[in-house]
């Protein structure tokens, strides 16, 4: 009811111009300080704590409130706001030509009070106020400084911001003020609960903590800092909470010592408090009862300073507290100031310097005459106006530790510069309408609105003061630590700031050979629920428990931990693989039948011996060449069967060595060609023995004309060129290639050549032993001829080997992983070569260097006649 008494009604026109004027219907009683000047700031602070309910009975006019119990600390807010005023209206650059004045009311730390405050001064309180039509003229603040508290703003802000009247808050921290759409005229010099909150995370990151409990208090301050920490955990995925419990009001013995047997269980050693020290005191005196030690403490602002808690029976389990404290500045000139406080003598106790006074009053325990009835019986001193400030040994000149009175220092000189930068406008440049500029002589609120807005300044202890598109300052908070010295007293002392800047964005800045540990190796504990997990392991969640619970799993093979997401391991590229630690890849063994193994080198040697053995069997040969063994052997064949043995000894080295597109080209071509030319020697030469056996019968000797040298010339070259073409085709059509196998080994690349058309290697191989077949079947039915045309069992004993190393070799080749698939087809080219050479040249060599009297035509037509 009492809001209404500060509404004007109209009642009464008084000319023709349409000017009427509003009548007050009632005055508040407020406890203010004033001071004249061409603009005026008003600003509402906690001058009182409590105030005394007036009767609503609704039976007859409620009285005004009263405030009692007088709080410094608001009192001395409101100096700092007069002392910032004065200090501007002194500076020549800013605002020059212009005179701050202020009104300052005290709000008794009550929602009432505080919106009547706020009406009384957008509104005023002169009994009449007659208007224009036009309802033009300047308003009687510009803006205001306050209020201290989130509710209270909150209520005084949704009404200014109608009208669009500036408010800088000094202590208002909830999150909620930031809506633009409810809250439009708002701002506030002090961060919000949501940077609080991002503060203390950058803190448990910084020392590692990821596993944390939480503790609030039971009101919107806790609940809402609640929400905000849950939500910053889950998004920044930077640490976890062990518990979350809501600290009761009252003395709730039980739900205490429930909340701390949690917290005693807890593998948490870092402890999150939300709350102020009533709440706490009762928690402490639990925790001391249990003896519950080795607990890293992280202070919100609401107790990061109390003292209460800072005593020798709680210190043991408090010292090394971490918190987060509001910015403190240095104000120069400030105590100067305050030592000049004087009060009015005789003043009515209702407006005017009360205020002053009753500081005065406060502080020297002394009251201004009249004294009330019965003081000066009662002992009682009278107040005399001399008394020393300086004399006086308590917190109000105490400027060390300035921290809310900082932050109204900056919401003044915010006020200051935005109405500088705008009276600085240059007309047809200004941000206005039609580029208008605002004037001091019609400025409406709206306008200083939009300059704060993108107000910027520097404060002399070096802070930047500047508002976001919500109205909130570049935030900045110190870090605290509670400093428990030797001789039992306690220290709360600055190690550090967080703050927010344009260009690096949140940092953190730390002092930590300051800070003071609470643990006996004097270093800040590990409060993880699990420990990161080594190099070559992942992550794996517990089920039924926070992200920051798991165990460790080793990665699988070919895999290492991954560094962007530790909750699976990523694989090695192809030609990499995991290290045994399982921590980063290397390259791949590779493996190939190389000259620099055993194998290699033995394979390779043989494959040399047998070609050497053939120049020297083909040298004993030609050397011989008319000698009866050699010529009746064929001895063109015999000349054609060494050198294409001797090519199947060389074709063995392609197989040898890291395979490329050439040799891959070139190893199964030369292989097949060279075996077709030697089978298909062997073939003709059988040919040509059962022919001569054929012609010496009678009637037989037509036999032969089929059979001259040139026949079996073209003969080897027909069925040698066939194998060329299907050579050809399989290169043209699908070509074998090098190929990297790691079927065989997942940490190993074989080095191999692909077939390309494993019809065409089919092809290439079966025309061999088709070839090799009907060899060994000529000379099958051949055996039984004369000694003197023996050669056949020879050829048959050969073919026999050959078509036994072959066809062992196909099911081992299949089965041979890696190098050894090359080193059993070089195997078999060799066993083969050797079998031919051996079992066709061998017997007559012997003869011919061993057994010289047996290579003579008559011993060998002797040995025919014998049989």
């Amino acid at each position: 009811i009492s809001l209404c008494q500060n509404i004007c009604l109209p009642i009464s026109f008084l000319d023709n111009h349409s000017t009427f004027s509003c009548q007050l219907q009632g005055e508040f009683h407020l406890n203010g300080v004033h001071k004249t000047g061409d603009v005026i700031l008003g600003g509402l602070f906690p001058v009182h704590f409590f105030k005394s309910v007036p009767d609503l009975s609704f039976i007859s006019e409620p009285q005004q409130p009263t405030c009692h119990g007088f709080y410094v600390q608001g009192f001395r807010l409101a100096q700092i706001m007069a002392f910032a005023i004065d200090e501007i209206n002194k500076n020549s650059e800013l605002l020059p030509n212009v005179t701050l004045g202020y009104s300052l009311y005290d709000n008794c730390a009550e929602l009432g009070i505080g919106f009547r405050g706020a009406l009384s001064l957008v509104n005023g309180q002169e009994e009449q106020i007659i208007l224009d039509h036009a309802c033009a003229g300047n308003p009687l603040v510009i803006g205001i400084v306050g209020d201290s508290s989130s509710t209270r703003s909150i209520a005084i802000s949704s009404v200014l911001g109608l009208y669009r009247v500036p408010m800088v808050s000094y202590f208002a921290t909830c999150s909620c003020l930031t809506d633009r759409q409810k809250y439009p005229s708002f701002f506030r010099t002090i961060p919000s609960d949501a940077f609080q909150v991002r503060a203390m995370i950058q803190i448990l990151k910084h020392f590692g903590w990821t596993w944390a409990g939480l503790l609030i208090s039971n009101d919107d301050y806790g609940h809402n800092a609640a929400r905000s920490l849950q939500s910053e955990l889950s998004r920044s995925g930077e640490g976890c909470l062990a518990y979350f419990e809501v600290l009761p009001r009252d003395k709730n013995t039980d739900e205490v010592r429930r909340i701390v047997n949690v917290m005693k269980k807890s593998t948490a050693r870092v402890v999150i408090v939300f709350a102020y020290e009533s709440h706490i005191l009762n928690l402490m005196n639990e925790v001391v009862t249990q003896n519950v030690t080795g607990l890293q403490w992280m202070a919100s602002e609401a107790w990061t300073a109390a003292a209460v808690l800072q005593t020798p029976q709680l210190m043991p389990y408090l010292g090394g507290t971490l918190g987060i404290a509001i910015r403190h500045g240095e104000i120069p000139g400030l105590r100067e100031f305050l030592l000049k406080i004087r009060p009015t003598l005789h003043y009515n106790n209702s407006y005017g310097n009360s205020m002053v006074n009753q500081f005065w009053e406060f502080t020297f325990q002394c009251r201004f005459a009249p004294a009330p009835p019965g003081w000066l019986e009662g002992g009682g001193a009278l107040c005399t106006g001399q008394e020393k400030l300086q004399n006086v040994d308590n917190e109000f000149l105490d400027i060390t530790n300035l921290r809310p009175e900082y932050n109204v220092y900056k919401a003044v000189y915010a006020l200051a510069y935005s109405l500088d930068d705008m009276l600085r406008c240059k007309p047809g440049r200004g941000p206005f309408s039609g580029n208008s500029c605002g004037a001091l002589q019609s400025l409406e609120p709206w306008q200083l609105v939009y300059y704060l807005e993108r107000v910027n300044f520097t404060t002399p202890f070096g802070d930047e003061v500047s508002f976001d598109e919500n109205g909130d300052v570049v935030p900045i908070y110190d870090v605290m630590n509670w400093l428990w010295l030797p001789d039992g007293s306690t220290e709360v002392q600055n190690v550090g700031e967080v703050k927010r800047s344009t260009f690096k964005g949140e940092e953190l800045i730390l002092d930590e050979d300051k800070i003071f540990w609470n643990f006996d190796l004097k270093k800040p504990p590990r409060s993880v629920c699990s420990e990161s997990c080594p190099p070559g392991t992942h992550m794996v969640r517990r089920k039924a428990e926070p992200k920051c619970c798991f165990d460790c799993i080793p990665c699988s093979e070919g895999k290492i931990t991954n560094k962007s997401n530790s909750f699976e391991c990523t694989s090695c590229p192809e030609d990499f693989w995991s290290n045994p630690q399982r921590d980063y890849c290397v390259p791949k063994k590779t493996e190939f039948l190389s000259y620099h193994e055993p194998l290699g080198i033995c394979l390779a040697a043989t494959s040399l011996l047998g070609t050497l053995i053939c120049a020297v069997v083909l040298g004993i040969f030609f050397y011989h060449r008319r000698t009866p063994i050699i010529r009746a052997s064929n001895s063109e064949l015999s000349f054609q069967l060494l050198l294409s043995l001797k090519l199947c000894f060389l074709c063995s080295l392609l197989f040898i060595g890291r395979p490329r597109m050439w040799t891959c080209q070139l190893r199964h071509a030369a292989f097949g060609i060279s075996f077709v030319l030697c089978v298909s020697c062997i073939l003709v030469k059988t040919m040509v023995v059962l022919a001569v056996f054929k012609a010496s019968k009678p009637g037989g000797g037509t036999s032969l004309k089929w059979f001259g040298v040139m026949q079996q010339r073209g003969t080897v070259l027909f069925l040698t060129s066939i194998q060329a073409a299907i050579c050809t085709t399989w290169l043209v059509s699908s070509s074998p290639t090098p190929h990297k196998n790691t079927q065989y080994q997942n940490d190993k690349i074989v080095y191999e050549c692909a077939f390309g058309s494993t019809v065409g290697f089919a092809v290439l191989l079966g025309y061999i032993g088709v070839l090799a077949f009907l060899s060994f079947l000529i000379a099958f039915l051949a055996r039984n001829l004369p000694d003197s045309f023996n050669e056949a069992k020879l050829i048959t004993f050969s073919m026999l080997i050959f078509c036994a190393v072959w066809v062992a070799f196909v099911p081992v080749y299949i089965s041979s992983p890696g190098n050894y698939a090359d080193a059993v087809e070089v195997f078999a080219i060799l066993a083969s070569s050797f079998g031919l050479l051996i079992t066709l040249f061998g017997p007559k060599c012997y003869i011919i260097i061993m057994r010289p009297e047996l290579n003579t035509k008559k011993a060998i037509m002797g040995r025919g006649s014998e049989s």
